[in-house]
């Protein structure tokens, strides 16, 4: 039988939630309104409507709950972006890269607040590591982009000595790069501008190489 404490937590149309559930729920919504830096336990307990030592009855500790709302976060803030019309053969790869691109830039932007917060606990990051990835359907930004790519390059659209794995690492460090000094310096990834011509740079990079023209 539910419990009186669980019965209120769950309330308002919560019912087929498990507690466990609930407080990964409500560990992801701190997460996403004011990030992970000084989040405590207690915070979380009364975002979820449970007293302090209910988390420990379903964690192993702190670090296992952010770990595991850092997870559902990531999961959330993914759904929430446009699908990437991304299809082999479809379209250019020049602008199937431009629409992936941004959708990846716009996606670290809305997480890298809440990794950053967890700088000092390092724990909570080798619990999250160890958990499945949670984009791209568990492939991962870099892995999914790849098979992408590998796709074109088989259809002829790409070179056949292209590499899809470089490829997509240059893209997704990309990412990475623009955001991450940004955070480290204390600043807030939230309305960060994209360089003038950052995109189409590095698409350019990425398409054409860096080699001297060949010459007949």
């Amino acid at each position: 039988m539910m419990s009186p404490r669980k019965a209120a937590a769950l309330r308002d149309g919560e019912g087929d939630r498990s507690l466990r559930e609930h407080l990964i729920a409500a560990a992801g919504r701190l997460m996403a309104q004011r990030g992970t830096a000084g989040l405590t336990v207690r915070d979380i307990a009364r975002e979820a409507r449970v007293a302090d030592g209910v988390l420990y009855n379903h964690f192993a500790g702190k670090e296992e709950l952010l770990a595991l709302a850092l997870h559902t976060h990531v999961q959330t803030v993914e759904r929430e972006l446009d699908e990437p019309p991304i299809r082999a053969g479809s379209g250019t790869v020049e602008d199937n890269l431009r629409v992936y691109l941004a959708r990846g830039l716009a996606l670290h932007a809305a997480i890298l607040p809440s990794f950053a917060g967890l700088l000092a606990q390092p724990e909570v990051l080798v619990r999250f590591a160890n958990l499945p990835n949670p984009v791209a359907g568990g492939r991962g930004l870099r892995a999914d982009l790849a098979l992408y790519l590998r796709a074109e390059r088989d259809l002829g659209r790409l070179a056949p000595d292209a590499n899809p794995e470089a490829a997509a690492t240059m893209i997704i460090g990309a990412c990475h790069e623009l955001l991450l000094p940004h955070l480290f310096r204390g600043g807030a990834a939230t309305g960060l501008e994209i360089p003038p011509g950052f995109v189409e740079d590095l698409l350019t990079t990425v398409l054409n190489g860096i080699g001297p023209a060949h010459t007949p």
